[in-house]
């Protein structure tokens, strides 16, 4: 926590140039800080007066960390359908698994779940732990968190992995809050350090500019979420073998403190950008919204789907679900045309990791360019109407 002493503030003015977050600011003859500090301390490094301070939490050493062993991916179930980053979570797990010499587990709360075992042991799972129950039909994050968190006190394994949606963004930052251990969001990157075990944590920080490698030396288990399609799923292997545990789900665990009434789909999640083969996403350079009715005709002639950057979707010309970038959706389809984006790092690390990605921009310099298979310098309005002649004529 930030603190300003008001007696020491001279209002002199330097905090306030010194924070690249916009964070603090002279009012009324003393600085003022902001919901948007991210504590880097640069405002108190450069304080002349010794106005500003901060509190840092004492750090917290857990005495056990030996008694923790293994890997463990909680799956995520919506509407009882496995979510597709719970293969993406095992193909990372089983490779951290085989580098620390231990086992891995998978963890399934819902109801009548059972036929997913045989995929999940397939994709690299030792254990399968089932925990079904009708009251699981319905996510609600205080009874999943108080189920996994009993049975991660159970099993002790060291690190804890979980899909960063909708749901693995709600209910794990609760658990690791009762765990009272430490948890790293949105990560693109995990590995393991050699010379001590420790797991290496990796995701965009400060906007997107750089990346940060995290770890948690003091408590288990590490935790992480991971970010859909930044990781490779394992190749199934139907031959491999595993153990399918059921865990049984008490009445108390089985109450929640909220009560579903509904559940509405979406109509704007019917197309999944995640899920598509081929993507034609649109950005600033398309001037205004007509131009995704260009975009949409050259996805129709290719089966594919229309994604936007932020850009494009903080001007109103698309829907939030289409947004791919840091503050969107990762994607990795084996076709990405990328029209009008200039290519921003925070767009990028969203899309990077697509088999054949294709860029139209005027601006030859554009960075986009730097991770493009093919490169279109020019007018996407004369291109993209060129590509879709060609590819009806080729068609015919």
């Amino acid at each position: 926590m930030l603190h300003i002493n008001t007696e020491k503030c001279t209002a002199c003015g330097v905090c306030e140039g010194s924070c690249a977050f916009g964070a603090i600011a002279v009012q009324d003859d003393c600085a003022v800080v902001n919901d948007q500090c991210r504590l880097c301390g640069a405002c108190v490094d450069n304080c002349p007066s010794g106005a500003l301070s901060m509190e840092v939490a004492e750090t917290r050493q857990q005495d056990d960390l030996t008694a923790y062993h293994g890997i463990m991916v909680f799956a995520e179930c919506r509407h009882g359908v496995l979510a597709p980053v719970v293969h993406e979570l095992l193909g990372i797990g089983r490779k951290l698994a085989d580098q620390r010499g231990v086992s891995l587990s998978v963890v399934v709360l819902g109801h009548e779940l059972d036929q997913y075992a045989p995929s999940l042991i397939a994709s690299g799972a030792d254990t399968v732990l089932l925990a079904q129950h009708e009251a699981l039909l319905q996510f609600r994050e205080d009874m999943y968190a108080g189920i996994l968190t009993r049975i991660i006190r159970e099993r002790k394994p060291e690190v804890v992995l979980a899909g960063a949606t909708a749901i693995g963004r709600s209910v794990i930052p609760y658990v690791a809050t009762l765990l009272g251990t430490g948890l790293t969001a949105d990560c693109t990157g995990l590995s393991i350090r050699e010379e001590d075990g420790m797991l290496l944590q990796t995701r965009p920080a400060f906007g997107g500019n750089i990346m940060a490698t995290i770890e948690c030396p003091n408590t288990r288990p590490q935790m992480a979420t991971v970010r859909p399609k930044v990781m490779a799923p394992a190749e199934p292997d139907p031959g491999r073998k595993g153990e399918v545990v059921q865990v049984a789900v008490t009445a108390e665990e089985a109450v929640s403190a909220s009560e579903v009434l509904e559940s509405v789909k979406s109509e704007a999640d019917q197309v999944n950008i995640q899920e598509m083969e081929a993507l034609v996403a649109g950005g600033r350079g398309l001037g205004s919204e007509r131009g995704f009715a260009l975009l949409r005709e050259l996805a129709t002639e290719l089966n594919a789907a229309v994604a936007a950057s932020r850009a494009a979707v903080d001007s109103g010309w698309i829907p939030y679900p289409y947004q791919v970038g840091q503050t969107g959706k990762t994607v990795s389809p084996k076709l990405y045309i990328a029209c009008g984006i200039s290519g921003a790092v925070q767009h990028m690390v969203g899309m990077q990791s697509s088999k054949v990605i294709v860029a139209i921009n005027r601006d030859a310099d554009a960075p986009i360019f730097n991770v493009a298979t093919y490169g279109l310098v020019g007018d996407l309005y004369e291109i993209v109407p060129e590509l879709i002649k060609q590819l009806r004529e080729a068609k015919k």
